[in-house]
């Protein structure tokens, strides 16, 4: 079953159910699909869904900050209740054991010795983790084998 076709059951499911923050949160998720779909006249796959998802969480994060630095504790559960939802939807997330492991391949094939070669492992991690592990964590965790 295809991730859109999973988000069209649980909206339903959601409504039945009378799970408002579910079903709030998959019509969000299928808003920014539509937008998409329509504006670029494109049929979006899996993996583009995946990184509308991926978007949206970090727009969240974002949001859950500000809130925060305002008092906003009400906004805050909000919006971090949408954040799980959209979890959900993303494939399993490789631990930091795997992530370190994958990172010391790459830095093995491109030979890098320094904080220089960064981008060099970055451009190659970005593509074998998509979807499996957010750039900043990526990132992160490369600094820390380079150091």
């Amino acid at each position: 079953m295809s991730l859109k076709q999973q988000l069209k059951d649980d909206v339903k499911t959601a409504m039945r159910e009378k799970n408002i923050v579910k079903r709030d949160s998959i019509r969000a998720i299928n808003t920014m699909i539509k937008q998409i779909e329509v504006d670029e006249r494109k049929e979006l796959s899996d993996e583009d869904i995946i990184k509308l998802i991926q978007k949206g969480i970090k727009q969240r994060e974002e949001a859950v900050t500000q809130y925060s630095e305002a008092n906003r504790e009400d906004l805050v559960a909000k919006e971090q209740e949408q954040i799980d939802i959209f979890v959900e939807y993303l494939p399993k997330q490789l631990t930091d054991e795997e992530l370190e492991n994958g990172l010391k391949e790459i830095i093995e094939q491109v030979g890098a010795t320094s904080m220089k070669d960064i981008g060099k492992i970055m451009g190659q991690a970005t593509k074998k983790f998509a979807g499996v592990a957010d750039g900043k964590r990526i990132n992160q965790t490369t600094k820390k084998l380079l150091s």
